[in-house]
């Protein structure tokens, strides 16, 4: 754990700040060029991003903004294409996990096999990592052509160009606010994704 601390240390200052402290170019961004139409949160990952497998894996902050999110918040994931030979393929890949409802039992399993035991090097080995997953092979084969998940493959993509992201992980808040990873200090991982959950909150209700 200390290792995993280490790796982020880039991702936090040296002080603490609350959620009441919040404030515009230090927690978080206003983008140049909101989208209106964009769910409530939007985070951008990519399964052979580092950082997004602590970000989600160890320090589960995705998870955490989820569970403390008001009702009825529309939060997303997208992946992006940008990074790794096989960036497109899990773009597609995902939208199939998106499709099926599937995607808190394949993610572990993707982000297992990309960061840690480097075993997802083609295509097969994705649909096995769903299949591993507990997804039927002739489900995901299934849905991999289908009109649903060619929209969502289109559905990412765009958003990544509407939001013009070149980093991950990255977490759009109602279309308008960037989260600043970098902007939020914390003695554990427990803290720091307990504090970009309030943060979250807040900018939410903001929009």
């Amino acid at each position: 754990m200390k290792k995993i601390w280490l790796a982020l240390a880039s991702m936090v200052l040296a002080f603490s700040v609350s959620a009441a402290d919040i404030s515009e170019g230090k927690q978080y961004t206003n983008l140049s060029k909101p989208v209106a139409s964009a769910p409530d949160v939007v985070e951008f990952f990519s399964f052979y991003c580092p950082h997004c497998y602590q970000f989600s894996e160890v320090y589960k902050v995705n998870s955490t903004v989820e569970k403390n999110a008001p009702e009825n918040t529309n939060l997303v994931r997208y992946h992006v294409d940008f990074l790794g030979p096989l960036g497109k393929d899990l773009t597609r890949s995902w939208a199939v996990a998106m499709a099926l409802g599937v995607e808190d039992q394949v993610s572990p399993v993707l982000f297992k096999g990309i960061q840690e035991t480097q075993s997802i090097r083609s295509v097969d080995d994705i649909r096995n990592a769903f299949i591993k997953a507990g997804v039927k092979g002739e489900d995901y084969d299934a849905a991999m052509n289908s009109f649903v998940v060619n929209s969502l493959v289109s559905q990412q993509q765009n958003a990544v160009a509407d939001f013009q992201i070149n980093g991950v992980p990255a977490m759009i808040i109602g279309g308008k606010y960037k989260m600043k990873n970098d902007g939020i200090s914390a003695k554990s991982p427990e803290e720091y994704a307990k504090t970009y959950s309030d943060i979250v909150n807040q900018l939410l209700l903001k929009k």
